[in-house]
């Protein structure tokens, strides 16, 4: 929801992003909770925008807090987020393969990704939820 506040020159970028470009999409997080925030009918819309890029480890952002501390649905979200960043083209390189993705995905399980959410979208790979997309 956030990316909706980030220049197209951002996110249509072919190539690499500087520290300063970089900076400014990071902030998509913080801007979609801000967004979100005052839905109420669905709070945890806020969160999960707010805190999908927090990683268990404590080296995501924007706050780097760890594991318990990071809302369940930004955890949910961070796979799936994961997931979308790699099975999509994008200007700067052409959709990853479906194995690939979910090798990643399971190597950053217990790091960066919560091990129990890597295991229900290793499930779905598995039952080929992702075959014809």
């Amino acid at each position: 929801m956030g990316k909706i506040s980030i220049p197209d020159s951002i996110l249509n970028k072919p190539g690499k992003l500087t520290e300063e470009e970089f900076q400014i999409m990071k902030s998509h997080s913080e801007r979609g909770y801000e967004i979100l925030k005052e839905i109420s009918i669905a709070p945890q819309l806020a969160l999960g925008a707010g805190f999908h890029h927090e990683r268990l480890d404590g080296r995501g952002y924007p706050r780097g807090i760890t594991g318990d501390q990071i809302p369940e649905i930004a955890q949910i979200i961070a796979v799936a987020d994961t997931f979308d960043a790699m099975y999509s083209t994008r200007p700067y390189r052409k959709r990853l393969p479906l194995d690939y993705a979910a090798s990643e995905i399971q190597k950053a399980a217990g790091t960066q990704l919560n091990p129990k959410v890597v295991e229900a979208f290793m499930e779905l790979v598995r039952e080929g939820a992702f075959d014809d997309v």
